[in-house]
């Protein structure tokens, strides 16, 4: 194995306990993965079904003061309510990030990665259920978005879930840390 690259969790250099040749070592990481997942899509999927029977056509309630409310809104678009004419398009995106993540699973030996992954494909579920289920219609479906900070957009759990997750990827990449657990030191 080159100096410049080594696989998490397996035996440095001269082990001659498994061969070369048998690939990354160490356990997968694909039930770290799907606990995340399930988390993040159980705490969206909770708390729009309490925002919908609890808080929509209701005023919003502050959390803290100006800075923070709770405040139901459908967004059958994107971020910042962009695009919405293209809800198929969106819930196309999301079940192609899906399909992503579980073929990539199949080579996941990082734990952080496999974080960073459950809490794309947690979030990405969260808002595909409502884009399938919710009105209008299958693949036509408002997102329930609740979380109102001031002078931004309104956003949920999975946004939230997304957004971390897409972080955490960019800090691994910079880091050098790959999916498979290889580091690169360049």
């Amino acid at each position: 194995m080159a100096e410049a690259e080594r696989i998490i969790g397996t035996p440095e250099v001269g082990d001659d306990t498994q061969p070369e040749s048998a690939g990354p070592k160490g356990r997968r990481r694909i039930t770290a993965l799907l606990v995340v997942a399930l988390l993040a899509y159980l705490l969206d999927l909770g708390t729009k079904m309490l925002v919908v029977a609890k808080l929509e056509h209701q005023p919003p309630i502050e959390i803290i003061g100006d800075l923070l409310k709770f405040e139901a809104v459908r967004n059958p678009g994107a971020a910042f309510g962009f695009g919405e004419a293209f809800t198929i398009i969106f819930t196309c995106i999301a079940a192609s990030v899906i399909v992503v993540i579980v073929r990539l699973a199949r080579k996941l030996y990082s734990l952080p990665w496999a974080i960073a992954l459950g809490l794309l494909l947690g979030g990405a579920l969260g808002n595909l259920t409502d884009r399938i289920f919710r009105s209008p219609g299958v693949f036509r479906g408002a997102v329930v978005d609740f979380i109102a900070p001031a002078h931004f957009a309104v956003f949920n759990l999975a946004d939230s879930a997304i957004v971390c997750g897409g972080i955490l990827i960019v800090l691994l990449s910079f880091k050098g840390l790959d999916p498979d657990g290889t580091v690169h030191k360049d």
